[in-house]
């Protein structure tokens, strides 16, 4: 190729890059400043979402069919043996989950799920992150293990449009209603829920209710279940039909079974959480502990296949039949102990429609009980399991509303949904005031990470020490005396003058006015003078953890000490409290404000 004919070529791209990069500008202008646009951009992420939601959880069941030996309209947690050879599936599983950490090793940190990344990362989740956990959770679920695809679903259509907007340069607010969308709209096409799966996104992933939220999220959710039903894809909750009508009393004794779950529930959290530490300590290596847990499995299989996989079928078989208490007790057992060695020896999933089926199983038990102490109370067996599975969904995920919503959209039932939202505001009142953690929260809270709900609080990680405090300060040497303060340090032009010693490490504070006190001694070191010597902050530490040590001491001034204790700068409570203010007010803006 001649010069001239590859000098042609390069224009002639440029001048095609040129019109497409400005349309893409055009697109990004027309998003940000447009709510009607971001409307549309939402239903987008929610169509596609919800195809991948739906292709995902079509492919994990045929891969149980394949595995399992049955037939596809069959669900693995409904058959009532397994040939012992079948499950040799879930240490194979295992030995294959532990070949993807092989060949994808963690990083230094452990991979951002939705909630994390808006309420530290303004929604911000890396590609790599979604797409390996999302692996990880079909595997573990389409080999078996007692452990829900909803994680995959969730993270999949949260990272999708995480990475849609990243592209698009969307505001950090926007960007986690899309996020939130995304996450959202994948739940409500797995459930065919589609305002169960807007209130996923207000109360799990964006962690409150907007207006300028209210109609993208809605869109996504629509568009996702509309993608799902339109693939014929059967939606994990099937309509049931409700039981018979509600009395006065039955209000006041579901409350009960509210309270109760509860206390499941955050048993239930804290048994995963104090397994999972017993494994860590065990010699048994990352990548061998999943088929060591396929191992585990496998009498609690044999023995329950009810215990396998979500436990989508297992739901539907109890609740057609009303089998006794003693059978659901044992598999209630079964259920809890497969899935608490799921996760605690790696397999990737979690607790979602878990807790919906421990939940349906709770309600039954305590229907039965109840109704053979009190005759009179006559609480039917089916209802009470619909709301178990609301109440302990609660208390383990989150979500009253999500799971209020999800019992109406499965039975159609309003007075059925009211039973449901009093114990499910029951069991959320309970968990917030004696737990304050979901399941995810809590697993974040191990980590070290403060988080308690998805709201925005990246603001204050972003607001450390280092970029808080000042650097003009002045300076002193502690073996100085007090004399050279007064002629450095005129009275009235600073509070304070900051210690060292030679090598620079700090050795306290010292109020200029003391100095200047009648029987002081000129002659004395500036040492004598040192107050908080031991009083200090790192310089990683956040706005809240530094307003915490001013409270706390009750100082006015704080230095800001590397860990060789070397003197790096100093804040003031005052500026402190007013940069959090500030903050604060620009983050309500945001997320109560227009987009």
């Amino acid at each position: 190729m001649s010069h001239n004919a590859h000098l042609g070529d390069l224009l002639l791209g440029k001048a095609v890059r040129r019109p497409v990069l400005r349309g893409v500008a055009l697109i990004k202008r027309h998003l940000q400043g447009s709510e009607v646009w971001f409307i549309v951009l939402a239903g987008g992420v929610g169509l596609i979402a919800g195809i991948m939601a739906a292709l995902l959880g079509h492919f994990a069941h045929l891969l149980q069919s394949m595995l399992y030996g049955f037939s596809p309209d069959l669900r693995l947690s409904a058959l009532p043996t397994i040939e012992p050879w079948h499950l040799l599936a879930l240490p194979l599983g295992g030995a294959a989950l532990g070949l993807v950490r092989f060949i994808f090793p963690r990083r230094t940190r452990a991979p951002i799920d939705v909630v994390e990344a808006n309420a530290l990362y303004g929604g911000r989740i890396p590609l790599r992150d979604s797409l390996i956990v999302s692996f990880q959770t079909f595997l573990s679920n389409g080999f078996g293990a007692s452990v829900g695809l909803e994680a995959a679903y969730a993270q999949l259509g949260g990272g999708i449009a995480s990475k849609i907007g990243q592209w698009l340069d969307l505001k950090r607010q926007s960007l986690r209603t899309l996020v939130g969308a995304g996450a959202g709209s994948a739940i409500g096409a797995a459930f065919g829920a589609p305002l169960a799966g807007s209130f996923y996104a207000f109360e799990l992933v964006l962690g409150g209710y907007t207006p300028a939220a209210l109609a993208p999220v809605a869109a996504a959710s629509l568009m996702a279940v509309l993608a799902a039903q339109l693939m014929n894809i059967e939606p994990f909750v099937i309509a049931s039909t409700a039981g018979q009508s509600i009395e006065i009393s039955g209000y006041l004794l579901y409350a009960v079974l509210g309270a109760i779950c509860a206390g499941v529930g955050i048993a239930i959290i804290r048994l995963v959480a104090s397994v999972e530490a017993i494994v860590r300590k065990m010699p048994i290596g990352e990548i061998w502990r999943p088929m060591i847990g396929g191992l585990f499995l496998i009498p609690v299989a044999w023995a329950a296949p009810q215990a396998l996989s979500s436990g989508h079928g297992a739901m539907h078989l109890y609740m057609a039949q009303q089998a006794l208490v003693t059978t659901l007790l044992l598999v209630f057992a079964l259920k809890l102990v497969a899935s608490v060695i799921s996760l605690a020896f790696g397999f990737r999933g979690g607790l979602f429609f878990a807790s919906l089926f421990l939940g349906s199983l709770l309600g039954s038990i305590f229907a039965q009980i109840v109704n053979h102490i009190y005759p009179a109370a006559d609480l039917d067996i089916l209802n009470a399991s619909l709301v178990g599975m609301a109440a302990l969904a609660v208390a383990v995920v989150g979500g009253p509303m999500t799971m209020s919503l999800m019992v109406l959209e499965v039975t159609h039932d309003f007075a059925l949904t009211a039973a449901v939202v009093t114990a499910a505001l029951c069991s959320s009142a309970i968990i917030r005031e004696r737990f304050g953690y979901s399941f995810s929260t809590w697993r974040l809270h191990l980590r070290g990470e403060a988080i308690r709900n998805a709201r925005d609080i990246g603001w204050v990680k972003a607001l450390t020490a280092t970029s808080l405090m000042r650097r003009n300060h002045t300076t002193m040497g502690e073996s100085e005396g007090i004399a050279a303060l007064r002629d450095k340090v005129p009275l009235g032009s600073t509070s304070r003058v900051l210690l060292v010693d030679d090598q620079g490490d700090y050795r306290g504070i010292v109020p200029t006015a003391e100095a200047y006190i009648d029987h002081v001694s000129l002659d004395a070191p500036l040492k004598e003078l040192a107050r908080q010597t031991e009083v200090y902050v790192r310089p990683d530490m956040d706005i809240s953890a530094i307003m915490r040590v001013f409270e706390h001491f009750g100082v006015d001034d704080l230095a800001v000490v590397d860990e060789d204790h070397k003197l790096l700068g100093l804040l003031t409570e005052k500026y402190v409290n007013r940069r959090y203010v500030e903050e604060l007010e620009r983050s309500q803006r945001e997320f109560f404000g227009e987009m």
